[in-house]
């Protein structure tokens, strides 16, 4: 039982200060994560130099309003780190004009895009709809648990500033990769029937040995999602199918770029047909399918899929 949460508005000064801890510590994984030497303390004070060509300790002490101690702490770490150059100000002995090093400069160029992805998951998870401030702290809190607020930004920082994602064709190795995200995706969403157990369970045999192609979305050496293209016949035409993308990718535009992949494939081999099978509860799919050119045709009543209720053919 979460005691602090039980004792109500009197303990939000407790519970704020928990809070703090928490996401100073998780964005010091972050920072761990990344190999950046730094100090989440030390953000507050780097930013009010980085805005100043010079600053005195007394103007930082001011503007963030915590004790001199404090102050004075912060700057002698970031002078020990090489971020920040100090001078003895002319006129007060006791005062230091503080501005940035040649190495702090190119620390913030570096580390902004990470600061970046700080600042977005802070706001997705804040933004929270409540009547008081300790339902505000209820909510943020139950966010966290559902993943950890460290996670949320590196995956962030992952998908908008390392190796774009890169489309791989099929090989045996990622057999397993086609069936797990394949499964978790059905579900998540509907159920798995007997078909879909069988061709996710040997894509070799159903869809690459009969002329088929399978797609997998590759970020860092980890495949995040697939798709397939599977011959309907020997005309032509093929169906675009078995799309998953990771639930921890989702949101990202990557199944925007297979079917594009797939698209652009069928153009380049002249495919007759491409078509596929979707279900209308799934709306935003169908939004999308529609924003690349699929067009709702008849559905046939021998669907090869329980689940499909729509079916759309590519018409650019």
């Amino acid at each position: 039982m979460d005691h602090l949460k039980g004792i109500g508005e009197i303990g939000i000064g407790s519970r704020l200060k928990r809070l703090s801890d928490y996401m100073m510590k998780e964005t010091q994984i972050v920072y761990d994560t990344f190999n950046v030497d730094f100090d989440p303390y030390l953000f507050p004070t780097l930013q009010i130099i980085k805005h100043k060509k010079e600053v005195t300790n007394t103007e930082i002490n001011q503007r963030l309003k915590t004790s001199q101690p404090a102050t004075t702490q912060a700057i002698n770490k970031l002078e020990k780190k090489g971020l920040i150059i100090l001078k003895t100000h002319a006129n007060d002995k006791r005062k230091k004009i503080i501005s940035l090093s040649e190495k702090g400069k190119d620390f913030i160029h570096n580390v902004t895009p990470l600061w970046k992805s700080m600042e977005f998951t802070i706001k997705k998870y804040t933004r929270i709809t409540s009547d008081s401030l300790i339902g505000h702290i209820n909510i943020l809190e139950e966010k966290f648990n559902k993943q950890a607020f460290s996670n949320a930004i590196i995956e962030h920082f992952k998908m908008n500033n390392t190796t774009q994602l890169e489309i791989v064709n099929f090989n045996n190795e990622y057999a397993k990769n086609f069936y797990a995200l394949n499964i978790e995706w059905l579900e998540t969403y509907f159920y798995v029937e007997p078909y879909d157990e069988e061709v996710l369970s040997k894509p070799q045999k159903y869809i690459i040995d009969k002329g088929g192609h399978i797609f997998f979305a590759k970020l860092n050496n980890e495949i995040v999602g697939t798709v397939a293209l599977m011959p309907l016949d020997k005309n032509g035409t093929f169906e675009l199918t078995k799309m998953a993308v990771s639930p921890e990718h989702r949101g990202h535009k990557i199944g925007q770029q297979l079917i594009t992949k797939c698209i652009d494939f069928s153009k380049e081999n002249d495919f007759k047909n491409l078509l596929l099978y979707s279900n209308t509860l799934l709306e935003n799919a169908i939004y999308i399918y529609r924003k690349y050119g699929f067009v709702e045709v008849l559905l046939e009543e021998n669907s090869p899929y329980k689940r499909s209720d729509i079916k759309m053919i590519y018409k650019g």
